[in-house]
C-alpha cells in the first residue's frame, strides 16, 4: 500500500519536532558541562521534575501558557521556538527532495517518494542529523558565543560513517552520478590520505608539547569566539604570534598532503595500486568525506589566519572551522566552500541591525554558515550545473 504524502509529511514533522526537544537540551546543558541523560527535565526556577504530558513539543509550552506548572515561572520561547524550526526544516527538506523534486535523483528506477522508500531515506538520515547539529550549534552561539565542538564532531562523524556506509544501501553509481554523498576520485583520494596522516602527526607533536596550543586555556571544548577577543585585548595577547602556532600546526597536514599527492601521481606502480585501491566504492566515501572534512576546516582556518595576520585581532573562531569540517564531512568539498561564500550575504542584514542600533561590529557567525549551508543542500542541482558550466 502506498503511503500519502500528507501522512509523510506529518509524521516527518512531528518528528522533527521531537528532535527538537531533544536539542533544546543539548543547547542548554552541553555548554555547561551537564549531562544529557541524567537528571531528567526538570524547570529551572523550582527544581520540579517535568512529566511527559508537560513534555510534549510544541502542545505543551502553548498548553501551560509559557510557564511552569508548579512556580508559574516562565518558559523561554526558545525552547517553542527550537521545535518548530525543527520540524518546519526536516519538513522542509523532505517536501523538497521527495515531494517537489527540487533535487533530482533515480534510485532503482524510483522517483520522489519511491526514490525515498529505496534508499533515498538514509541520504535524508544523514542530512538532518547535520542539519540538527546546525540548529543547535547556532542556537548556542546566538546565546552564548561558543560552539561545543562535540556537536561538530558528531556531524563529522555522520557524514564520514555515512559516506561508507552508503555503497550498501544505494549503488555507488547513483551515489557519483546524483552528489547524494562524498566520494573521491584517485586524486583527491590522495590528498584526503595525506592530510589524515598529516593531522595525525600534528596531534602527536600536540599532544608530547613539541608545538604549542593558540589561545592556550584551561577548557578547550568550546570555541571562544568573540568573547576571547575582548578578554586578550585586555591582557595584550599577541594575535599574530598564536595564529603563528596554527600554522606551524597545519604544515604537517599540508606537507603530507602534498607529499601523498606527488607520490601516487610520480611512481607507476603505486599509481596503479592506489587507482585500484582508492576507487573501492567503500575507501572513496570514506576519503571523499574526509577531503571534504579538511576543504571545510581550510576555508575557514585560511580566513581565520589571513584575517589575523592582516588586522592583528583574532578573526573567526575555531569553533566556525570544525563547524564547516562537519558540513565538508557530509556535502562534500565543492558545496562546503559554496556555502562559505554565500554565508556572508546572510550575515550582512544582521551585521548592519546590530552596527546601527546597538553598536556593536561583532556578531556570531555560526548561525549564518548554517543558512549558507541549508542554501546549497536546497539548491544542489542548479549549484553543481553552475559550477559545471564555469569549470568545464
Amino acid at each position: 500500500m502506498v503511503v500519502p504524502e500528507w501522512i509523510w509529511l506529518i509524521f516527518i514533522f512531528a518528528f522533527g519536532c521531537c528532535i527538537g526537544s531533544f536539542l533544546n537540551v543539548v543547547i542548554y546543558r552541553l555548554p555547561r558541562d551537564m549531562s544529557l541523560i541524567r537528571p531528567p527535565s526538570s524547570c529551572p526556577a523550582c527544581g520540579r521534575h517535568i512529566h511527559f504530558y508537560d513534555n510534549i513539543p510544541l502542545v505543551s509550552w502553548l498548553l501551560l501558557g509559557a510557564k511552569c506548572r508548579y512556580c508559574k515561572a516562565p518558559i523561554s520561547p526558545r525552547y517553542f521556538v527550537i521545535e518548530l524550526l525543527t520540524g518546519s526544516v526536516f519538513t522542509g527538506l523532505f517536501l523538497l527532495y521527495f515531494v517537489v523534486g527540487l533535487r533530482h535523483f533515480e534510485i532503482n528506477g524510483a522517483l520522489g517518494l519511491s526514490a525515498f522508500v529505496e534508499g533515498g531515506w538514509f541520504i535524508y538520515l544523514v542530512f538532518i542529523i547535520l542539519l540538527a547539529a546546525l540548529i543547535a550549534a547556532s542556537a548556542i552561539d546566538l546565546e552564548l558565543w561558543v560552539i561545543p565542538l562535540s556537536i561538530c564532531w558528531f556531524a563529522t562523524a555522520a557524514g564520514v560513517i555515512g559516506s561508507g556506509m552508503g555503497v550498501y544501501i544505494i549503488e555507488p553509481s547513483v551515489i557519483r552520478g546524483y552528489a547524494l554523498l562524498p566520494s573521491a576520485s584517485a586524486t583527491t583520494a590522495s590528498l584526503a590520505a595525506g592530510a589524515a596522516i598529516g593531522l595525525v602527526i600534528s596531534l602527536v607533536l600536540l599532544t608530547t608539547g613539541l608545538i604549542k596550543r593558540s589561545y592556550e586555556t584551561d577548557d578547550v571544548s568550546c570555541d571562544l569566539g568573540d568573547e576571547r577577543q575582548e578578554t586578550s585585548d585586555e591582557r595584550r595577547i599577541n594575535h599574530r604570534l598564536e595564529v603563528c602556532r596554527e600554522i606551524l600546526f597545519l604544515l604537517p597536514i599540508i606537507v603530507c598532503s602534498l607529499a601523498a599527492f606527488w607520490i601516487s601521481r610520480e611512481s607507476p606502480p603505486i599509481r596503479t595500486w592506489w587507482v585500484n585501491f582508492s576507487q573501492q566504492p567503500v575507501i572513496a566515501g570514506l576519503l571523499g568525506s574526509l577531503w571534504g572534512y579538511f576543504v571545510g576546516c581550510g576555508v575557514v582556518w585560511a580566513t581565520r589566519i589571513f584575517g589575523t595576520l592582516g588586522f592583528g585581532k583574532e578573526a573567526m573562531g575555531l569553533g566556525d572551522v570544525h563547524l564547516m569540517g562537519a558540513v565538508g564531512a557530509v556535502i562534500g568539498p565543492a558545496l562546503v566552500v559554496v556555502a562559505f561564500f554565500i554565508a556572508p550575504f546572510f550575515g550582512l542584514a544582521w551585521a548592519g541591525f546590530h552596527a546601527f542600533f546597538r553598536k556593536t561590529r561583532q556578531i556570531p557567525y555560526g548561525p549564518f554558515l548554517s543558512l549558507g549551508v541549508f542554501t546549497v543542500m536546497i539548491l544542489h542541482d542548479r549549484i553543481f550545473n553552475l559550477l559545471l558550466t564555469i569549470f568545464y
